[in-house]
């Protein structure tokens, strides 16, 4: 039987989509489960591979189970549970020079994740 030639996913960096448009990728989840008891900040420069790992624990943390067929933490995961996930992603507060810049754009970044889990703080 001859095997399907695979596609290297070249500037898709989120897992779901590596993973439901069938491109090749590198099996690093059993790796997702020594993590799972952490705080992930990355703090790498652009273009140094924050993007796809972040994914990858983002669908495991919100127990997208059906995305890990095949791989390896189906070997290690037995309960499946969804948490609630806050991805901020600073790239945005570029060019914030002072507290008051960034203060606004944490609120801007925060807004639609009041409507989900509820707000929590006011503005000032």
């Amino acid at each position: 039987m001859e095997q399907m030639a695979r596609k290297y996913p070249v500037g898709i960096q989120t897992f779901s989509e590596i993973i439901r448009e069938s491109y090749l990728y590198d099996d690093k989840t059993g790796l997702a489960r020594q993590k799972e008891h952490y705080f992930i900040f990355m703090s790498r420069p652009s273009r140094f591979g924050k993007s796809l790992p972040t994914s990858t624990l983002q669908s495991y943390f919100e127990g997208g189970r059906e995305l890990f067929e095949g791989l390896k933490i189906m070997e290690l995961e037995k309960e499946w549970t969804h948490f609630p996930v806050l991805h901020l992603d600073f790239s945005v507060a570029k060019g914030q020079d002072n507290a008051e810049g960034l203060h606004e754009t944490l609120m801007w970044m925060m807004e639609p994740l009041a409507s989900v889990y509820g707000p929590t703080c006011a503005r000032k």
